[in-house]
């Protein structure tokens, strides 16, 4: 089975950067999804990718703002984060699976631990 390994999340201000990196280890798979969940809210899809380095789409909120990547070892995926929100504060998760909808939480079949993710003055 797939392991996965999130770190990057930190404290940072409105306007401000964060890298958060997703490490594949044990297995293999057919895509990486970024999600989060903030407090009171239910888990949300933000972007994926394929194992071959196609991109899904980014939800609307982050779009134009968040970017998605992965190295060419095909073992650690990115989500760079700019112009930060304090709406953007939550637990992000990676995940990955190997069919279904991208989108769909349920189409992954491994889960990472969560990294914090906290945008505030």
């Amino acid at each position: 089975q797939v392991q996965l390994v999130e770190s990057g999340g930190g404290l940072v201000q409105p306007g401000g950067s964060l890298r958060l990196s997703c490490t594949a280890s044990g297995g293999t798979y057919g895509f990486i999804g970024w999600f989060r969940q903030a407090p009171g809210k239910a888990r949300e899809y933000v972007a994926g990718i394929s194992y071959t380095g196609l991109s899904w789409g980014y939800v609307p909120s982050v779009k134009g703002r968040f970017t998605i990547s992965r190295d060419d070892a095909k073992v650690t995926t990115y989500l760079q984060m700019n112009r930060l929100k304090p709406e953007d504060s939550a637990v992000y998760f990676c995940a990955s699976g190997d069919s279904g909808r991208w989108e769909i939480p349920a189409s992954y079949s491994s889960w990472g631990q969560g990294t914090q993710v906290t945008v505030s003055s």
